[in-house]
């Protein structure tokens, strides 16, 4: 599933992205510097000259700045002191440049948060500037009006988008409908949705293109408005055929992204991608109007500060449905996912913030283009990035999930299915990264596209390494569990229950107790390969685990005796996960193996941990087969060669028996009669079965001896007393003549 909210991709275009536009049009003033003033008096006269909206360059020696070097008229000294003074121009030499340029940033983000404040009243000249702009259009002076051509070209351009979605609709309807309840099935139904949304937006536009040559023939306001609406218009469009696709309003059956309350925010996207079009348009439409910048500067300021509220609101509304988003990517979520989901809302609130600054603080920028653009993209890129992750993500797990229902998986290639989708998912945020690194290298440290190239080559053996070692983990992870035996009976559910699926390989027994050594392992060597390849010396590193693992040695041999022993046991296959074991001290089911210790599950529920160092002889009840003997007492005049009859014949009738059948070795029978008591006779009966269900199985043949020696009328001993009396006082003598001994456990047999 589609885990993040990717439905706010394309609507969340910076909207302040326009406002460096008219800070290039400001007078500028050259300040020529000696070389040898103090940075605060740099500094002094730089805020005397500055004023909103004019552009200050600075010169040292008559050299532009950047960076600075004196002329060859200068001496050698000189020179040198000029290059130490602090300039505009960033260095990757100047190890204060990113720093300097922060505090440029955000000297620029206030003096921009003021002049945009002094700017919002100069709005009040757009209506009076538009309206002049106007009347010197040029298309419609002849015969029809410019006004009431563009009103044309709307009608038609909709009229025809209408017509298409009414003579497609079946078509359509037919292919929106899932093929089932799967990712791939949905993923495909939303997908002809969005082409018919795409293709409705791209014949209107194109019918309104054609319509302005035909009819707005001009270069004026009346054909700029046209084709800047129409931009604005099919762009709302591609944000509601977004939000349609992921979130599928009205159609639960093909949503790909389960979004909480998606009908809401469905709705709020809607609004938001009618108002930020009709914005940016006038925005757009304000700069080709204005006589001045403050106008225009105003209504950004204005707009752009009610869209990022907007927005700041949106998210922190969305906080618990972003949340939810994000723990639904995983059954069983740990807790790095669980911090991500609650840190999703608030990281997007802090960027927003942040971005908001810098779009602000572009105003005051010569290159504040860049700047804002590059804002518009952090945005744009920080929620497309996730959304195209775990889409791929989810696609390639669906199509597993088939291949794997049609023709079966081994853990081999589930591991192989997981490390491919990890491979995938990190090479696409590789990408992301890269791109976002290599946009504020260049604006926040000056780096060149050559000093980028030559960071990230250095960068790149680090990267792939971690890069190799983190798609080495998924796949030995998914190796483990797949081969990790399920849970057995935690409950007090029936006992025989647990056995239904029987014990877990040697492998399966093994390999989770290697799981931890193997995984810490690799981590660690990754970790020590990435440190090395960043320039850090490991051998100290190296020598003080090995001088750690020494010191615990020696300290611990409690906890070597342990793992040597459990290394033994596990060696020579002693027990397995899910079997019955006796430990002389405590005994119970195998539920849990680690690197020093077991867990037994008693029959009465209490869980022992064993280590297995205290483990000096060992029992196992579960293993291969078992012999089960119990005792029945007759009375004396039974017919015992009539009981051995009817006892064969219920064993003969328990192996015809199609559910107890395939649990029999050997079949019940009578084994001779054990002893003669005063009170009865008592005969041995013994069967030998598959250990898991011997229990089940001595219950079940107690009930139908019982039944077939009454059926053959042979007697049971009697519990009957008789008393005596006589001369020297009252004594009593008490005989059972039938005693049936309770059903011991296999591990507690009958002795003989």
């Amino acid at each position: 599933m589609v885990s993040l909210f990717g439905w706010l991709a394309l609507a969340f275009v910076f909207l302040p992205s326009a406002a460096p536009a008219r800070a290039d049009d400001q007078s500028s003033i050259i300040l020529n510097l000696r070389g040898d003033e103090t940075p605060e008096t740099i500094r002094r006269m730089v805020d005397a000259l500055s004023a909103p909206g004019r552009q200050v360059e600075i010169r040292v020696g008559g050299v532009t700045a950047a960076p600075a070097v004196a002329p060859s008229a200068e001496p050698a000294s000189k020179a040198k002191t000029a290059a130490a003074q602090p300039a505009p121009a960033r260095s990757m030499a100047d190890e204060d440049g990113f720093q300097t340029e922060v505090n440029a940033l955000v000297d620029r983000f206030v003096d921009g948060v003021g002049y945009s404040g002094t700017s919002i009243p100069a709005i009040a000249e757009l209506p009076t500037d538009w309206g002049r702009a106007w009347q010197r259009n040029l298309n419609g002076r002849e015969s029809l009006p410019a006004g009431w051509r563009v009103f044309g070209i709307v009608c038609l351009a909709l009229a025809a988008a209408f017509v298409f979605r009414i003579a497609t609709a079946r078509w359509f309807a037919r292919k929106m409908q899932p093929a089932g309840p799967e990712f791939t099935p949905r993923l495909v139904a939303s997908s002809w949705g969005l082409l018919q949304d795409i293709a409705t937006i791209f014949l209107a536009l194109a019918l309104a293109r054609l319509a302005r040559n035909a009819w707005l023939p001009e270069n004026d306001l009346a054909n700029i408005a046209l084709t800047t609406g129409a931009n604005g218009a099919a762009i709302g469009a591609i944000y509601i055929a977004v939000g349609r696709f992921l979130l599928s309003p009205g159609a639960p059956a093909r949503r790909i992204m389960p979004l909480p309350r998606a009908e809401v925010h469905f709705r709020r996207l809607v609004a938001y991608a009618i108002l930020t079009p009709l914005i940016v348009t006038g925005i757009l439409l304000a700069h080709h109007v204005s006589t001045g910048p403050r106008p225009v500067t105003g209504l950004i300021a204005l707009t752009g500060l009610a869209i990022t509220l907007f927005k700041i609101w949106w998210f922190h509304d969305a906080r618990y449905d972003l949340a939810a988003l994000v723990l639904s990517g995983s059954s069983e979520p740990g807790p790095i996912r669980r911090l991500i989901a609650a840190g999703t809302a608030w990281f997007y609130i802090a960027t927003t913030v942040v971005l908001w600054m810098v779009s602000s603080a572009a105003a005051m920028m010569s290159n504040g283009g860049r700047w804002a653009e590059a804002a518009a993209t952090t945005q744009v890129a920080i929620v497309l990035i996730p959304v195209f992750a775990v889409g791929i993500s989810s696609l390639m797990r669906c199509h597993a999930m088939r291949h794997e229902a049609e023709h079966g998986a081994t853990p081999m290639w589930r591991a192989g299915s997981a490390a491919l989708r990890a491979a995938a998912v990190g090479a696409l945020w590789a990408v992301g990264f890269f791109v976002l690194a290599r946009l504020w290298a260049g604006l926040l440290l000056g780096v060149t596209s050559g000093q980028f190239a030559m960071v990230m080559r250095q960068t790149a053996g680090v990267a792939i390494f971690a890069f190799v070692g983190w798609v080495a983990l998924v796949f030995l992870h998914a190796f483990f569990d797949g081969y990790t035996p399920r849970p057995r009976v935690v409950g007090p559910a029936d006992e025989d229950a647990a056995h239904e699926e029987g014990v877990p390989s040697r492998l399966a027994t093994v390999l989770p107790v290697l799981r931890g050594v193997v995984l810490g392992a690799v981590l660690g060597l990754t970790i020590l390969i990435v440190l090395s390849r960043l320039g850090v010396d490991i051998g100290p590193l190296l020598a003080g685990f090995g001088i750690l693992g020494l010191a615990i040695s020696f300290g611990s041999q409690a906890l070597v005796r342990d793992i040597v022993s459990g290394l033994f046991f596990m060696l020579e296959d002693a027990f397995r996960v899910g079997e019955y074991v006796d430990t002389g001290r405590l005994k119970g089911t195998v539920e849990k193996i680690s690197l020093r210790s077991m867990q037994l599950r008693h029959q009465s529920g209490q869980i022992h941990t064993v280590p297995f160092g205290q483990v000096q002889s060992l029992t196992n009840a579960s293993r291969d087969w078992a012999t089960v003997k119990f005792n029945v007492r007759l009375d004396h005049a039974a017919d015992i060669e009539q009981a051995r009859k009817a006892i064969k014949k219920t064993g003969i009738a328990m192996l015809e028996d199609p559910e107890f059948a395939p649990h029999f070795i050997a079949p019940l029978k009578m084994q001779g009669v054990a002893d003669i008591t005063d009170s009865a006779i008592v005969i041995r009966l013994k069967f030998t079965a598959k250990p898991n269900q011997a229990s089940a199985l001595q219950r079940e043949s107690l009930k139908r001896v019982y039944r077939a020696l009454n059926d053959a009328h042979v007697p049971f001993a009697s519990n009957a007393v008789t008393v005596r009396g006589g001369e020297g006082g009252m004594q009593s003598q008490a005989a059972a003549a039938i005693s049936t001994v309770p059903p011991p456990s296999p591990l507690a047999p009958a002795a003989g």
